[in-house]
């Protein structure tokens, strides 16, 4: 092993706190892009004991918080606090948690009414691993966005996620993904300590993909490839130059959050990343919601 390559993280508390302090700084960055791109969007972010708390509208998923339990014993009116914030602007408390907080946390949000809705797994790898020279494929070229792509990479992830699946008759369109992806563009690539890039094959914009940098840790999100453009190399070309991006820039660790069981969490083995730990997703219903499921 050569001297850029790196060793896997050890999987503890130190670890947790580098990822989830990291996972909230990139949606900090996002919380005050939205509020620059839209004024009147009210989006906003607290950090209470060391937990950071997004508001980015009542229906966003970035509404939520990250590191809660990762510093200190987290308390009643701590917890109180934060649920006065989400409340008091129309959300839904939602608390995204580290298994690493602890079994006295789960246990006093279950007390306190809420339940879990949702588990990911936090998948991570060295920035830098032996034979890790970027690839491309046939004619794929990947690069920083121009400062005046911001739409283009929009259109472009627009068509990557809002033609998703292949079915009988070609590609399964999703528009209403697909304005959504749209419209998230200005804000993702105007987001303060972040990489937008793109991937074009013989000069056509074929994929694209983004790059979250805090803390040492390279948090890899958004990527996506038009389908006429898929199985020929340019997500793996994506991968592996925001990884050497990344690494250039002192980032020693790259992360990724995947759904459990899912073809990214299997596409991200391929490419070197292990599970670090499984996240729950605990949430306070609101009013006229049973707080327990029937």
């Amino acid at each position: 092993m050569s001297r850029k390559d790196q060793a896997y993280p050890f999987c503890d508390l130190e670890l947790a706190r580098r990822l989830e302090r990291a996972e909230a700084h990139a949606n900090a960055r996002f919380v005050e892009a939205r509020a620059r791109v839209s004024p009147h969007s009210d989006a906003c972010w607290i950090e209470v004991n060391g937990a950071a708390a997004m508001f980015d509208g009542v229906t966003s998923p970035v509404s939520q918080t990250f590191g809660l339990g990762l510093g200190k014993e987290v308390t009643s009116d701590e917890l109180e606090r934060l649920e006065r914030f989400f409340q008091e602007r129309g959300a839904l408390v939602s608390h995204e948690v580290s298994p690493l907080a602890g079994p006295e946390l789960a246990a006093l949000l279950a007390r306190r009414g809420y339940r879990p809705i949702e588990f990911s797994n936090v998948m991570v790898r060295p920035t830098r691993l032996e034979g890790g020279e970027p690839t491309a494929g046939d004619g794929i070229v990947v690069r920083p966005i121009r400062s005046d792509e911001h739409e283009l990479w929009a259109e472009v992830s627009a068509r990557g996620w809002g033609l998703g699946k292949a079915s009988g008759d070609g590609w399964s369109e999703t528009p209403e993904l697909a304005e959504f992806v749209r419209a998230l563009g200005p804000i993702l690539t105007r987001r303060e300590d972040s990489v937008s890039f793109l991937a074009l094959r013989h000069a056509t914009p074929v994929a694209a993909g983004s790059l979250c940098l805090g803390g040492g840790v390279a948090l890899l999100a958004g990527a996506c490839t038009v389908p006429e453009a898929r199985k020929l190399g340019a997500q793996r070309a994506l991968l592996d130059h925001r990884l050497r991006h990344a690494a250039e820039l002192g980032c020693d660790v790259a992360s990724m959050c995947v759904q459990p069981g899912s073809a990214s969490q299997r596409n991200a083995e391929r490419h070197g990343f292990r599970i670090a730990y499984t996240r729950t997703k605990w949430q306070l219903p609101g009013r006229g919601e049973p707080d327990v499921h029937g």
